[in-house]
């Protein structure tokens, strides 16, 4: 069915170029990317289909509704298009909004997206060995939140050739009680607990990764840790949470299933009330994609999805912890990226 987006990464799926100034609309047998004078030439170079024009237009709206005009029944995504935008084009095209619509399209990877989202996982792998690394063999004995998520930036972007799939998160201790946490004044000294959440993007997919680890004058970001007494079984309950959810996860489950199975566990371990977010969500082109694994979530898993396993358990102003990791979902088990 047609549809009109002017989100980048939907747009970058369509044809292989996406700009901040553009709109795409997708007919049954050829496509438009409508933009300005910046950007047609990059577009023309980039993008290889014969099927896409690209329109050079001083008013994209204007040229939008002449390329779609009597087309029947356009669906547009209700939470990216502004009220300015619909109110312009709704009296001249026939609109039905269906939210998400696009990242339904896209929530079974083709081989393709699953290589380039393996390859930016085994980057993202690397670049936490390297921080681990530069923790132990440096004097870093009382340097910030700040400081520390500073330098991970260095090592994932390796100085800024590749882009973050999100800000890290990088936490110390109580505030990692706080499942966003921003980077604060905190300072780390040996017996800490640190977290890191962090991603890269590799020909534009993101990866995702978090560890929980003991700072004891060196780290590692294994999910195999020695922890003080209270700590450790916490850690011991997340860990097994995640790990029993990879296990039994089954394509065919619904995503809300998929959840139950971690938030059991921790529920019959007594921290249920502590597991305060879903258990994961889909990745691809955007950090969060379809399917969503929550308790709210009808969607059936299917073979192709690639989503995170993230379990946690926060107590707030003591401790938090969580690990996660991505998994495909292939030949109808979870395998692990």
């Amino acid at each position: 069915m047609p549809f009109i987006t002017n989100n980048q990464n939907a747009m970058f799926y369509e044809c292989g170029f996406s700009c901040d100034n553009g709109i795409f609309f997708k007919n049954d047998k050829q496509s438009f990317l409508i933009t300005d004078s910046r950007y047609t030439l990059e577009a023309k170079e980039n993008i290889k289909d014969k099927n896409i024009e690209v329109i050079t237009s001083s008013d994209l709206i204007i040229d939008l509704i002449k390329v779609a005009k009597g087309v029947k029944k356009i669906i547009f995504d209700p939470s990216q298009i502004s009220l300015e935008f619909y109110n312009k084009i709704s009296d001249t095209l026939d609109l039905i909004a269906k939210s998400n619509f696009h990242q339904k399209l896209r929530a079974i990877k083709n081989d393709n997206e699953i290589d380039l989202i393996k390859k930016s996982q085994e980057m993202n792998k690397k670049a936490f060995k390297k921080f681990a690394n530069f923790l132990s063999k440096n004097d870093i004995e009382g340097k910030s939140e700040l400081f520390l998520n500073f330098k991970v930036k260095e090592f994932l972007s390796k100085c800024g050739k590749y882009e973050l799939s999100f800000e890290p998160i990088t936490a110390l201790n109580k505030n990692i009680a706080k499942p966003h946490a921003l980077p604060s004044k905190d300072r780390l000294h040996k017996g800490d607990i640190l977290l890191l959440d962090a991603g890269i993007k590799y020909k534009r997919y993101c990866s995702d990764m978090t560890r929980s680890a003991l700072y004891d004058g060196e780290i590692r970001f294994s999910k195999i840790q020695k922890m003080p007494k209270k700590i450790q079984k916490i850690y011991d309950i997340v860990l097994k949470a995640q790990e029993l959810t990879i296990k039994k996860a089954r394509s065919g489950m619904s995503a809300k299933d998929i959840d139950f199975i971690a938030r059991d566990y921790i529920s019959k371990a007594g921290y249920g009330k502590y597991f305060t977010h879903s258990t994961g969500h889909g990745i691809g082109l955007d950090i969060h994609e379809l399917p969503i694994i929550s308790h709210r979530s009808e969607m059936i898993i299917e073979d192709g999805m690639i989503f995170s396993i993230e379990p946690g358990i926060y107590l707030d102003n003591e401790i938090g912890i969580r690990i996660e990791d991505l998994v495909l979902m292939k030949n109808g088990k979870a395998e692990i990226l």
